[in-house]
């Protein structure tokens, strides 16, 4: 079961819409009609995918996920995506924010059996971005986190997210990479904010004990004011060969 499964009734008010530039850019490197998504949980890139003139079927491992996606109108097939069999070969296998969850002895190999020849692999995420300027209370808080026992692991503020590119090529499945990065930025209030965190592996699995202390003092350092959240994504989108 996807650990996101506890979210699931959160998951689509709480987290962020992708901008429309990335589903623009999206179907203008990988044209097609039909598209298989990874882990579509409650179709934040589908629908605007179907918007954009694909069929899409979708795979989402998380029961609660899948079924509020089918409440949605979606197709879904409630299943790993390296379980997923099918007979019909795809245009287009795209992940928005799930990619890195699949099996990395899988992933590629399954993607290029599911595609047609001269198919595409796209995938996406949507993580957080410090560029100059970014809100302060991202850094005051971390002395918080360090006394949760839950530091952030590597050096702050956290560098630009790194491409895959080289993990592509490096698969022999696919090539003609192209990449777009897109930087945007949302404000919460406390309240929407800690909603937020709520949807994410990494605040999910804390005790309660963790998660009280820390929503406390994100409540009490921004009061009524709200905060500023940058997001980033790294489009990739290669072509199948062979």
């Amino acid at each position: 079961m996807s650990v996101f499964d506890a979210a699931a009734d959160r998951y689509d008010d709480a987290r962020p819409e992708y901008p429309d530039e990335v589903l623009d850019d999206l179907v203008a490197l990988a044209p097609g009609e039909r598209a298989l998504e990874i882990g579509c949980a409650t179709g934040k890139a589908t629908r605007p995918l179907i918007a954009r003139g694909f069929r899409v079927t979708c795979v989402e491992r998380g029961p609660a996920l899948a079924a509020r996606a089918r409440e949605l109108g979606l197709d879904v097939h409630n299943t790993r995506f390296e379980d997923f069999e099918s007979e019909e070969r795809f245009d287009l296998v795209f992940a928005a924010t799930a990619w890195h969850w699949i099996d990395a002895d899988v992933k590629y190999v399954k993607a290029h059996e599911l595609l047609r020849p001269a198919g595409h692999l796209a995938f996406w995420g949507a993580s957080h971005a410090f560029p100059d300027g970014f809100d302060p209370f991202f850094t005051e808080i971390q002395e918080v986190y360090d006394e949760i026992n839950e530091s952030y692991p590597g050096e702050w503020p956290p560098p630009p997210a790194a491409d895959n590119v080289a993990e592509i090529e490096a698969s022999g499945l696919f090539g003609e990479v192209e990449v777009r990065r897109y930087l945007w930025e949302l404000q919460y209030t406390a309240d929407e904010y800690i909603a937020l965190l709520d949807t994410f592996s990494g605040h999910i699995e804390m005790t309660a004990q963790q998660r009280e202390r820390l929503y406390g003092e994100i409540r009490r350092r921004l009061g009524d004011r709200k905060v500023r959240r940058h997001w980033e994504a790294v489009l990739h989108v290669a072509r199948r060969i062979g």
